[in-house]
């Protein structure tokens, strides 16, 4: 009788890629076209003027074929650089990089609203199949509409492994599932990490103290509610949806009442699915909900004040008009928004190689360095037709990458079989997902600045991500930061089929 092997062995993830075009060596199709094009002119010139004019028109395609090619460790040419650069300087002399609000700032109606790109955001609410309120944020620019669910995750200390893994399974399967749903253009997790006030636990505590229970009992449970809160930190997570007006390429955009009527019966589902994936319960944040989140993100002491109110029973009524910051300054590598100071990051490559189920685990967790941490995992899927266009046309381009030269790299061997493995999981009914993370870190004191972007590039290493400083425009990555469901490629002045043929 053979003995059954019952060992546990871990799974691990990977084979993340980057989109590439076809092209020259590091060239993507557009930098292939100017050096062609340039090759083309340069025999032209030495036809026509002479051997000085053409070898000043190959110079000319050679520098730019160059300044195309050498990139940084984060995949930043120096043109792009230099872009971000002189961006920055424009905005920085125009005034756009200053914000201010309320009735002594720049706005007409004198209201509290957000900067940047939700500034002309408008927030609804209505009720789900299940009579729940729900918030939904309307995004005039692209024309999006957002649903946000607030989940209470169950975490990963103390539960077995099989069950974790199948919670990383089911999250797969639930990407998956929403490249199926209509309309859906984006998704994004957000974890958010901060010091916790106490008064939600005094006042749970104080609500149900015995008033015949001995005295020792009741010194012992005065002195938890004094003590507790010292040193512990809350762990807040939300999931965004973002849907577009229109179901499907040149249909006719739906009203607001129109998205919503939809988002009602399908929001039950959504979120029961939500529950199998370690999210624990899920459930549609409400208007107010959203308000006091967004409000606290720009103004961390707010947060005491809100959750003294709740402890009191006293409601707290936030409009969309007034959460917004009085005042913010955004300077080159940090952001300054009311009485804090925050730093952003953008990851630039996904772990190289596996990883195991935890890589993030330390990435997430709180940090004394900082007083309020959000990390947000934004997911763009794509239909099962798109996906399949997408993973042939990679696979294809990686092949002419290891064709183009007589000797291919070893890098060039390694991305054309992992353009293989992903095509081969696609063709076996894998779903193609788009994804990025933005990384945040918010402090109430300048001077602590430097300690929080020590302890969120520490961290970073051991998640095996790489984070590039969102150098010149720290005020959208903290917009993006936030569980609005912005869709930053739809906000970009240069569209992201350009950047990557670049």
């Amino acid at each position: 009788m053979a003995a059954i092997n019952t060992e546990y062995k871990e799974p691990s993830y990977g084979n993340w890629r980057v989109p590439r075009s076809a092209g020259l060596g590091n060239l993507g199709a557009i930098g292939t076209a100017i050096v062609m094009v340039g090759l083309l002119l340069g025999i032209v010139s030495f036809a026509i003027w002479g051997l000085f004019a053409g070898l000043g028109v190959l110079a000319v395609a050679g520098t730019c074929a160059l300044l195309l090619t050498v990139k940084d460790k984060h995949g930043q040419s120096v043109v792009d650089r230099l872009g971000i650069r002189m961006a920055f300087k424009v905005s920085k002399s125009s005034g756009t990089n200053l914000y201010r609000s309320g009735p002594l700032g720049v706005t007409e109606w004198g209201m509290y609203q957000l900067p940047g790109l939700a500034a002309k955001s408008t927030l609804y609410e209505f009720t789900d199949s299940y009579k729940r309120p729900f918030a939904m944020l309307h995004v005039p620019a692209t024309s999006h509409f957002t649903v946000v669910f607030s989940t209470e995750p169950d975490g990963a200390s103390l539960v077995d492994p099989e069950q974790v893994d199948a919670w990383v399974a089911n999250w797969g399967g639930w990407l998956a599932g929403l490249a199926d749903e209509a309309g859906l253009d984006a998704a994004a997790v957000t974890v958010e990490t901060a010091p916790d006030s106490g008064y939600r636990l005094r006042n749970e505590v104080m609500l149900n103290i015995d008033p015949d229970a001995p005295q020792f009992a009741k010194d012992m449970l005065h002195e938890v509610v004094e003590t507790y809160p010292e040193g512990s930190a809350t762990v807040r997570a939300w999931v965004s949806l973002t849907f577009n007006a229109s179901l499907r390429a040149g249909s006719k955009k739906r009203t607001p009442e129109d998205v919503a009527r939809d988002l009602a019966s399908r929001i039950p589902g959504l979120s029961a699915r939500l529950q199998s994936t370690g999210a624990g319960i899920a459930r549609p944040m409400s208007a107010q909900e959203l308000c006091e989140v967004v409000r606290i993100a720009y103004d961390p002491p707010a947060a005491l004040i809100i959750d003294e109110a709740h402890a009191a029973g006293t409601p707290v009524s936030l409009t969309w008009g007034e959460v917004g910051p009085t005042a913010t300054q955004a300077s080159w590598d940090d952001y300054r928004h009311d009485s804090a100071f925050s730093a952003s990051w953008t990851m630039t490559w996904a772990p190289r190689g596996s990883v195991n189920s935890s890589v993030l685990s330390r990435l997430l967790a709180p940090h004394g360095d900082i007083d309020r941490k959000r990390i947000s995992l934004l997911y763009r899927p794509m239909d099962s037709a798109r996906a399949a266009a997408v993973v042939e046309r990679d696979q294809n381009n990686a092949n002419v990458r290891i064709t183009s030269g007589t000797r291919p790299t070893a890098r060039a061997l390694v991305d054309a079989r992992s353009a293989v493995q992903t095509a081969q999981e696609e063709a076996q009914g894998a779903g193609l997902v788009n994804f990025g993370m933005v990384v945040t870190a918010t402090v109430t004191d300048k001077e602590r600045l430097p300690d929080a972007v020590a302890a969120i590039e520490q961290t970073s290493g051991t998640a095996r991500v790489l984070l590039r400083r969102a150098y010149g425009s720290q005020d959208t990555a903290f917009a993006a930061s936030l569980p609005l469901g912005l869709v930053l490629p739809k906000h970009s002045m240069v569209p992201s089929e350009i950047k990557d043929a670049l």
